[in-house]
């Protein structure tokens, strides 16, 4: 028979539930168990960890969630694959040894180093970097920088016999890969088998999120209590099943596939990835049983001569504060509440000798503050204020914090809810991408002590200019057309990059794509979230799924931690969207 190779995809972040891998070892019937812990703010945070403890910086969840299973993962013989090692890859490796010995389990444990860029913060080095957005100012100092390693090391490492292989920093997709590129003889040269490889990583990545959460159709999904986490099955021909573990809540289908598949990728003919720049617009999905879908279709080019860079660094502080405001014109009350709390802090930071805020955010979570103009809830009468501000001294967001309370009896009627106590200010953490030449960073695998550097191909291929693309076929919803909303027409997926943000949209029917390919243009949608947009609007094409992807530059209020706002990372833009009217012949609305 052909060889298969079996990957369960264990968890979706640090913080994930600690069921997946348990529910994976127990039903999976697994040849590699993949643990996903880091994002860009992980890293800063278990940088600052390890700078007040030089034993921290690794995903401390990691030894706690696998130790009860080591007896088990041994005799199944199951390999572990994981980015739990933060800054401090050897720090994991090392507390799960300890855990493995207590349990009387002989593990190989590898590391992988080279990610590690904390030597190029300062002096000369940093000007070996290359900014992603030239218009961004280079900060002075930095928190943390990591590259994004590719998938090399860690086939080396499983070559060398390791059980365990922790990374630092990595793509994603590679944890993954890594092991196929072990198991299947894959070489650097092979990229269709190699962005395969990484579309499986990126099925798996994201844990239950392709087994039917965040599906759209949330309500076709069972199992809420019990989802079932992703298993790939991959032969050597880049082509794989999708499923999970049976018995187990969740849903694979074409659809919770395919919005996976749209998850963040820019665009689509152009991922670019450490081992290769995947083309995945001609990729299909097709259902071959029940919660199993078959993947295939993956296209590569030769990855560029860089490694991205993710740098993070302190921006001043922030201050978030929120309260219920309930009772006849709710919405009213909370805006006029927010703005005049904001300005006589104003004017109480003038009299205390402090600069006026950097920024301010007033947000009614009820009230629809997220769809600007597009707004339906004027009418609410319970509504959540969230007000979220900026400034340089941590001491002036406390003077802040001591005045909320006070508008409960001073302001409005109707508040109540406060939560917490006083609001705290915390650090503002901001991303600084470049990009670095691969020759410039020596990778190393380490495995049981027994070290060897890692050669990585220079790369030869070009990132290319960012563009949208011709569009397909567009239909005319003629004289008798009706709107009807996106979602009745078409599944969505939305996530971010930075400050920019992803919309993946994926047809119902084929038959429908041509009329929201009409209504959907960059035009409309960067009119659709003008009140966010300050950058520009881009779409792609995804013949193979029926699908477009939607890249929306700075629209996220900067990302992440330094966002002020309630969505930093674009995680409600694709349902949003869904609401778009889309006009279509008066037979199919009623046909819907």
């Amino acid at each position: 028979m052909p060889k298969t190779v079996r990957i369960g995809g264990g968890a979706a972040m640090w913080g994930d539930t600690r069921t997946g891998p348990a529910q994976l070892v127990a039903g999976g019937q697994l040849d590699y168990l993949m643990i996903e812990y880091l994002a860009e703010v992980t890293m800063s945070i278990l940088t600052g960890q390890r700078m007040r403890d030089p034993e921290a910086g690794w995903g401390r969840d990691l030894v706690p969630v696998l130790a009860p299973l080591l007896p088990e993962i041994k005799r199944q013989g199951i390999r572990v694959i994981t980015n739990a090692g933060g800054v401090n890859p050897a720090g994991a490796r090392d507390a799960l040894h300890a855990a493995a010995r207590e349990a009387g389990v002989e593990l190989r444990i590898a590391v992988v180093t080279g990610d590690d860029l904390s030597g190029w913060a300062t002096g000369e080095a940093v000007g070996r970097l290359q900014p992603m957005d030239p218009d961004q100012p280079r900060p002075d100092r930095f928190l943390s920088m990591n590259a994004y390693l590719g998938a090399l090391p860690i086939a080396a490492a499983l070559d060398d016999g390791a059980d365990v292989v922790i990374t630092g920093r990595c793509v994603d997709s590679a944890l993954a890969l890594g092991p196929l590129m072990h198991e299947f003889g894959w070489s650097p040269e092979a990229h269709d088998e190699l962005s395969a490889g990484s579309l499986v990583g990126h099925l798996l990545e994201c844990g239950v999120q392709s087994t039917g959460g965040l599906y759209t159709d949330w309500e076709s999904v069972p199992g809420y209590d019990n989802m079932g986490f992703p298993i790939a099955e991959c032969h050597a021909d880049g082509s794989f099943e999708l499923t999970k573990p049976p018995g187990t809540g969740g849903l694979v289908s074409v659809g919770t596939a395919a919005e996976q598949l749209l998850y963040e990728i820019g665009d689509p003919k152009a991922y670019l990835l450490p081992d290769v720049t995947c083309d995945w617009t001609r990729v299909t999905i097709e259902s071959t049983g029940t919660d199993r879908v078959r993947i295939s279709g993956a296209r590569g080019l030769p990855p560029t001569g860089s490694y991205k860079v993710s740098a993070t660094y302190a921006d001043g502080y922030r201050l978030t504060a929120t309260f219920v405001i309930g009772g006849i014109d709710a919405v009213a009350k909370a805006e006029r509440v927010g703005q005049a709390l904001i300005a006589k802090n104003r004017r109480l930071l003038r009299e205390a000798g402090f600069d006026d805020f950097i920024r301010t955010s007033v947000q009614v979570i009820g009230g629809e503050s997220m769809y600007g103009p597009h707004g339906r809830a004027r009418a609410a009468r319970e509504v959540l204020v969230w007000l979220a501000l900026t400034h340089e001294s941590d001491q002036a967001l406390k003077l802040f914090g001591t005045e909320i309370a006070q508008a409960a009896v001073s302001m409005s009627p109707g508040i109540t809810g406060y939560a917490g106590g006083r609001p705290r200010p915390s650090p503002v953490i901001r991303l600084y991408s470049a990009l670095a030449d691969k020759q410039a960073l020596p990778v190393s695998i380490d495995v049981d002590g027994s070290a060897r550097e890692i050669t990585i191909p220079a790369g030869t291929g070009q990132p290319p200019a960012l563009a949208s693309d011709p569009p397909g076929d567009i239909a005319s919803a003629g004289d008798d057309a009706v709107s009807v909303p996106l979602i009745r027409l078409a599944i969505a997926r939305s996530g971010d990059k930075g400050d920019n943000a992803n919309i993946g949209i994926m047809s119902r029917k084929r038959d429908y794509l041509p009329y929201i390919r009409a209504a959907l243009t960059e035009a409309a949608v960067a009119d659709y979230f003008r009140h966010y947009l300050d950058g520009e609007v881009f779409r792609f094409e995804l013949p193979g799924i029926g699908g477009l992807n939607f890249l929306l530059t700075r629209v996220l209020g900067g990302g992440g931690i330094a966002s002020l706002r309630v969505d930093p990372q674009g995680k409600c833009y694709g349902q949003m969207l869904l609401d778009h009217p889309i006009p279509v012949p008066r037979a199919l609305a009623e046909r819907l």
